[in-house]
């Protein structure tokens, strides 16, 4: 059969799946006390039945769409716990979609998993830098797809709502004020170094690549070299001494805040 042997192309260990046995569903079908919602936005049906199939199987209750319109409507109505989404779809981007998802305040904190045929360096970084959470590429093992999707939940349930004070290890921030401690002692931070700062810390475990940060601290209208972002993370990092290794350098991409406190030089 054609549609079976397309589904091998794409998805490995996903054979025998009987998809024409499984129709999509919607969240309040199936959903119980205390399951995790999932949206598939995926516009090739047989790999959107694949992976609702084996979703359910792993313990979520799954929707999936066609199109990027529809998605964007689920997920400001029904707020899904995160979304599987496909790059390429027929009538808006996939990083239109995530864009949009992670500008919205009221859905910047939802996990969106990219997933796509495209395995370019750059489709990855431009991924990254408007806030997906993970990144997979098919031809794809569903296993290996659904132990990354509980990963990033994990990372989403570990994060407590925070308030106006942050308390990440040796690093104390008070956003309100515009103040800094490391150690409890108070660092001096310029307005940009304070905005750099919690640019990254907001993103935490997420890439940032420096023409993102250009964008989000300097503002679109700048004409300044992306060097100028080196140059503030480095003098960023002096002032934070004890903190510094806090904020992680990505070669070849741009820099990271760490997603758990570590173990700081003295």
């Amino acid at each position: 059969m054609a549609p079976a042997k397309s589904l091998r192309a794409v998805v490995s260990g996903s054979a025998e799946l009987l998809l024409d046995r499984h129709s999509p569903v919607t969240f309040s079908r199936y959903v119980g006390p205390g399951m995790t919602r999932i949206l598939v936005i995926e516009d090739e049906a047989d790999i959107r039945q694949v992976l609702e199939y084996n979703l359910r199987n792993a313990g979520y209750d799954v929707t999936g769409v066609e199109r990027g319109r529809e998605g964007l409507r689920l997920v400001r109505e029904e707020r899904p716990d995160l979304v599987l989404l496909d790059l390429m779809l027929p009538d808006i981007p996939g990083t239109e979609i995530c864009r949009a998802i992670k500008d919205e305040p009221s859905t910047r904190a939802l996990p969106v998993v990219m997933l796509t045929a495209r395995a370019e360096e750059i489709d990855r970084v431009v991924g990254f830098e408007i806030g997906a959470d993970d990144y997979i590429t098919k031809p794809f093992s569903v296993r290996e797809l659904v132990l990354r999707i509980r990963a990033v939940l994990r990372r989403g349930e570990s994060r407590p709502i925070e308030g106006s004070m942050v308390e990440f290890g040796s690093l104390r921030c008070d956003r309100d004020a515009h103040r800094v401690w490391v150690n409890e002692e108070e660092v001096e931070l310029t307005a940009l170094e304070f905005k750099l700062l919690v640019t990254l810390y907001d993103r935490r475990n997420r890439v940032q690549s420096r023409g993102a940060l250009l964008d989000q601290v300097w503002g679109m209208d700048t004409k300044i070299s992306t060097r100028t972002v080196d140059a503030h993370v480095k003098r960023l990092r002096e002032k934070l001494g004890a903190a510094r290794d806090y904020i992680e350098t990505v070669r070849g991409v741009g820099y990271r805040f760490a997603e758990e406190p570590i173990a700081v030089a003295s």
